[in-house]
């Protein structure tokens, strides 16, 4: 068994020095990463024959961050979205093993293992690995598809704690993992995307939309109109934004998303109580005439913040359309326009760049701040992800890019600005010919 285990992982290590991954790795990463993927694929393997080396089989996969481009917390009350995955993303290597147990080894991070016996909740685990893993497998036998045990060696460059959902990657990586290993990689990726925040919400115990994972395994820009959660309307949207003259920057602004989860809960419950003063369960299923009209006496039955938060996800819901009929028509201005009112609306009324828990501290709104003085006028910036810590989003003129890193950097630290590019796929896994199906 072992021989036929080294001869399949040899082959792929054979395979990634030949070169011929690389048209793969241009379609992921961009044309000038193919060495340093080419590099990070190999090592990948090396800590899988480490870490397994009885497994008999292995292959490799791929789940990407993502970046949300509009729809600034409208998911989770049942909205419209527009994002995107990026080419930061966690990699794996992985092989059935036989029993029912999944054990997966993230680089830096002790060994996590899960029993397939028992896939109730485990209220210890709540906030952990584990917990994610063991949710996922639940929601994947619980929509009845076959799920059994697997050990996997698992890299990321995701920023954790970033706004690029390094959670929701994993999530999805996990479930492209049971896809391929188990089900001949035809589950869905919408139901790849709705198992993995299931596994958050209900394991895990992070109250989270649909955005992060849906964005994470469908890959390329997205809409989505989450109007209903349980059949979410997909749009994929060809953009070539390597000709609007931009670049995406993502500044890391400080600050770690783990003690935030009352923050996110909050904006969650304070739409639902406006929502509830309808009779309506969330936001989406209340007219927004209503809502304006009754405006002044929602006043004695909610708090201004949530009538605030209200506002937001009115307007943010009508804006993340515009954005993506604006990508549709290859209107980048538009695009600009709408990404700047979105950011504005999270800083004024969804109130989501500082935690109240600590308000002298506003490490994302000196950021956006900054970004605002350098741009002068030109490009675009907002809030990243669910905010109150981590990084803000900047589309930055090419002529600007250099000068803006540098001044950015001065401030937020060296290594803090981050210029990605947008890939066209979600949750694969990763073949010599970079052909998917999505």
């Amino acid at each position: 068994m072992a021989v036929i285990f080294m001869a399949k992982i040899e082959l792929l290590e054979q395979r990634l020095a030949q070169g011929a991954y690389n048209n793969t790795f241009q379609l992921l990463y961009g044309k000038n990463q193919k060495e340093n993927q080419r590099a990070r694929y190999q090592a990948v393997l090396g800590g899988f024959r480490k870490t397994f080396p009885t497994t008999k089989d292995v292959e490799l996969f791929s789940a990407p961050g993502r970046t949300e481009l509009g729809g600034n917390h409208t998911d989770h009350q049942h909205g419209c979205v527009v994002a995107a995955s990026v080419d930061l993303d966690v990699v794996a290597a992985a092989g059935v093993n036989g029993e029912q147990v999944i054990r997966i080894l993230s680089e830096g991070y002790p060994m996590v293992q899960v029993s397939l016996d028992s896939l109730s909740i485990v209220e210890e685990e709540k906030n952990t690995t584990n917990a994610l893993i063991r949710g996922v497998a639940a929601g994947m036998r619980e929509r009845g598809y076959q799920v059994g045990g697997f050990d996997a060696y698992v890299t990321s460059n995701v920023l954790q704690g970033s706004g690029l959902s390094s959670s929701a990657a994993f999530e999805v990586m996990v479930g492209t993992l049971v896809s391929h290993l188990f089900n001949q990689g035809q589950i869905d990726p919408v139901a790849v995307a709705q198992v993995g925040q299931y596994a958050e919400n209900v394991y895990f115990g992070k109250p989270c939309g649909l955005l992060d994972q849906m964005a994470c395994a469908v890959g390329g820009y997205v809409a989505i109109d989450f109007y209903n959660p349980q059949k979410p309307v997909v749009e994929k949207i060809e953009f070539n934004f390597s000709k609007t003259g931009h670049t995406m920057c993502i500044v890391d602004a400080g600050g770690s998303h783990a003690d935030l989860t009352d923050d996110y809960a909050a904006i969650t419950r304070e739409m639902k109580q406006v929502a509830a003063c309808f009779g309506k369960e969330v936001l989406r299923q209340v007219p927004p005439a209503e809502f304006y009209t009754a405006l002044g006496s929602l006043r004695s039955k909610v708090e201004d913040r949530a009538l605030l938060r209200a506002i937001h996800f009115f307007e943010e819901n009508t804006r993340a359309q515009e954005m993506a009929h604006a990508l549709r028509q290859k209107d980048f201005e538009g695009f600009r326009r709408v990404s700047l009112a979105s950011g504005r609306s999270s800083f004024m009324y969804l109130q989501n760049v500082f935690t109240c828990k600590s308000p002298t501290e506003q490490k994302v709104s000196l950021a956006l701040a900054v970004a605002d003085v350098l741009l002068q006028g030109r490009g675009c910036f907002r809030i990243q992800g669910g905010g109150f810590a981590g990084t803000i989003q900047a589309f930055v003129p090419n002529d600007m890019v250099a000068g803006f890193k540098e001044k950015m950097e001065a401030v937020t630290g060296k290594g803090t600005c981050h210029l990605l590019s947008i890939r066209p796929v979600g949750g694969i896994k990763v073949e010599e010919e970079a052909v998917w199906q999505n």
